[in-house]
């Protein structure tokens, strides 16, 4: 059940991104916001990544987009940033993502900053992060053009 809650936040991502040109997925939410569909893809990547990659299956990996530079790189630096990359790397963060967690138990444990944290609670958590940011992106959306629903 978390896995296919997962995958239709996942999916609703995608879903309000299609169709839209490069400088559609670029627009701001409202100022002073640096929120724009395309920041929201670069971020989930990231958050993939980090969740998966790094806390649960314990790899050394540096942060996406020059996070490590300005933790909100992935919002703020889309006016140059490759739509396509961005669309690639969270696919691959993606699939990264659903063999860890596919080879682990859900009593697994991760270590995030010194906390142990389970599988089953990087899940929730990841569903969370995506349903909090998929009613940013239904937001967006309607913004652009005029578009609402899942």
């Amino acid at each position: 059940m978390l896995t296919n809650w997962l995958e239709w936040h996942r999916a609703t991502l995608a879903v309000k991104c299609a169709g839209l040109t490069d400088e559609q997925l670029r627009l701001r939410s409202a100022e002073p916001s640096a929120m724009s569909l395309l920041g929201l893809v670069r971020h989930m990547a990231h958050v993939e990544r980090v969740w998966f990659r790094v806390v649960l299956d314990g790899e050394a990996l540096p942060k996406l987009w020059d996070k490590d530079r300005d933790n909100d790189a992935d919002f703020k630096e889309v006016d140059t940033a490759s739509v396509k990359e961005a669309f690639d790397v969270w696919q691959e963060e993606i699939e990264r993502a659903r063999a860890i967690s596919a080879a682990k138990p859900l009593d697994a444990v991760g270590d995030r900053k010194g906390r142990e944290c389970t599988h089953r609670y990087i899940l929730v958590h990841m569903i969370e992060e995506y349903a909090r940011h998929n009613g940013h992106a239904d937001l967006l959306r309607e913004r652009i053009d005029g578009v609402t629903g899942e």
